[in-house]
């Protein structure tokens, strides 16, 4: 397959460049039965979309699905579904500048190369961030569809940007986690970090961060050793996410450094399940899921695109040159982020349960 499709039971294939005429995803595979309309969409898009706050990118888009194929009388059909949004309000302008001058930490020079000079730069094209708006879609119908079906939640959250690290996450702050700007349950946190985020836009330069996904009531047994395994899958498609650097479970890195005596999660009974006394290995052992939460941290670099003037070359020329990135960017892409990493997950995970027979081929 090539590198627009993911999947093997639930398989979505994204299309569309970000100044071009549209962005869209076909998601094959979803059972016949499930309820869905546009609004079961739109309300992530919506939590997704440029535009809604002064930390994010000031391009406005309505990000506004339709779906073209795959529903009747609302519900699925068992036929592919196909969502489109129509991009508005592109300004391409500002990208001839790029057409030979790559931009630093952009895939402008290696695309030039691959692509033999053909690829849309406009914007960034095929490799931009508009087109995680093609995930959410295709992810928000598998989240309806494991939560209808199997009673699987997933949610994302801001938990670092840059040097400030939030600490007061609870069950009932990540409930709240998109009432503020930066999507951190922690408030205050989120007040620090909105302010060094802003900074940085002052400062013509950009930020990174992390975000915490944790999915519950997962079955035991989701995964293929050994090349699907959970972690397997999950990590592909989690770094399908523009930006992403780093993906680590449960304890990860943190994990690296202690002895087994440490780290080893031990069994226990609770309620008459089967539970471990921690969750060091974050929910998965051997590539398949234990019964416990999915515990993920992606780590995010800073927005590639900054106001400050750097040196690149002008590959016409074979000369270096000078550049100040033209648009309109995101000083830090971590804010915008959760929904995206919600959907990929759950994308993965509906794939996984269907493949194991969790999830029938009609929904009655």
């Amino acid at each position: 397959m090539g590198g627009s499709i993911i999947g093997e039971r639930f398989v979505a294939m994204s299309f569309g460049e970000s100044h071009g005429k549209c962005v869209g995803i076909v998601v094959d595979g979803c059972p016949a039965g499930l309820p869905l309309n546009e609004s079961d969409i739109q309300g992530l898009l919506d939590l997704r979309k440029p535009g809604q706050s002064v930390v994010t990118t000031q391009r406005k888009e309505e990000d506004k699905v339709d779906i073209i194929s795959g529903v009747f009388n609302a519900h699925t059909t068992g036929a592919p579904i196909c969502m489109l949004i129509w991009n508005k309000d592109s300004d391409s302008r500002p990208y001839e500048i790029i057409k030979n001058i790559p931009r630093p930490s952009h895939a402008d020079y290696p695309a030039m190369v691959k692509y033999g000079g053909f690829a849309d730069y406009r914007g960034g094209g095929r490799f931009s961030g508009r087109l995680t708006a093609t995930l959410v879609m295709a992810g928000a119908v598998a989240a309806k569809l494991l939560k209808q079906t199997l009673g699987i939640e997933t949610v994302a959250y801001t938990t670092e940007i840059g040097t400030v690290i939030a600490s007061n996450i609870t069950p009932a702050n990540i409930a709240t986690r998109y009432s503020n700007d930066i999507r951190c349950p922690d408030p205050a946190a989120a007040e620090k970090m909105k302010d060094m985020i802003l900074q940085a836009r002052q400062d013509g330069d950009s930020l990174g961060g992390v975000i915490e996904c944790t999915t519950t009531n997962l079955p035991v047994g989701l995964g293929e050793p050994i090349f699907a395994s959970l972690e397997s899958d999950l990590s592909k498609a989690l770094f399908s996410i523009p930006a992403v650097k780093a993906v680590e479970f449960g304890s990860g890195f943190a994990g690296s450094k202690r002895r087994g005596s440490e780290n080893n999660d031990l069994y226990t009974t609770k309620n008459g399940k089967v539970v471990t006394k921690t969750n060091n290995a974050g929910g998965i052992l051997g590539g398949l899921s234990n019964g416990m939460p999915l515990v993920i941290r992606i780590g995010f670099k800073p927005a590639a695109s900054i106001a400050k003037t750097q040196k690149t070359l002008d590959i016409s020329r074979k000369s270096e040159a000078s550049l100040e990135v033209p648009g309109r960017h995101d000083p830090c892409v971590v804010p915008r982020a959760p929904p995206v990493v919600e959907c990929v997950v759950s994308m993965v995970l509906a794939d996984h349960a269907i493949m194991a027979g969790l999830i029938p081929s009609v929904l009655r």
